[in-house]
């Protein structure tokens, strides 16, 4: 589809505070992360290495009182894996629930910029 054809798409950053943010990028992976239950599987489908994963879901970690995220230890011959915990599948769905409300809200607006375009 023409880039002039695609619908536009909102991309919401929350900045918590001055040093925790949360935006589409976090809520990709978290998303990611409840589907696959593997950080490395998660990093891969988002085309991202497993150490950015990782430390993405530290950082979520530490700047939440709760973590959003556990890892689980494998048993014999097998990997571990990594779950959202309730607090983290709280924050992906107030995220996204911000996002569409949003998304909602500025349609109309977004629309008549989209109406002038040259």
């Amino acid at each position: 589809m023409p880039a002039a054809r695609r619908r536009p798409v909102l991309h919401i950053r929350l900045n918590l505070t001055p040093a925790v943010g949360f935006g589409p990028g976090k809520a990709d992976l978290l998303e990611r992360l409840a589907e696959t239950g593997s950080i490395s599987a998660a990093a891969k489908a988002m085309k991202m290495s497993y150490r950015r994963a990782w430390l993405l879901l530290e950082e979520l970690n530490r700047s939440f009182r709760q973590p959003v995220a556990v890892k689980t230890k494998g048993g014999r011959g097998g990997g571990g894996g990594a779950t959202l915990t309730p607090w983290g599948r709280t924050v992906l769905k107030h995220y996204r629930t911000i996002e569409a409300k949003a998304q909602r809200a500025a349609g109309p607006l977004i629309a008549a910029l989209r109406r002038n375009l040259g």
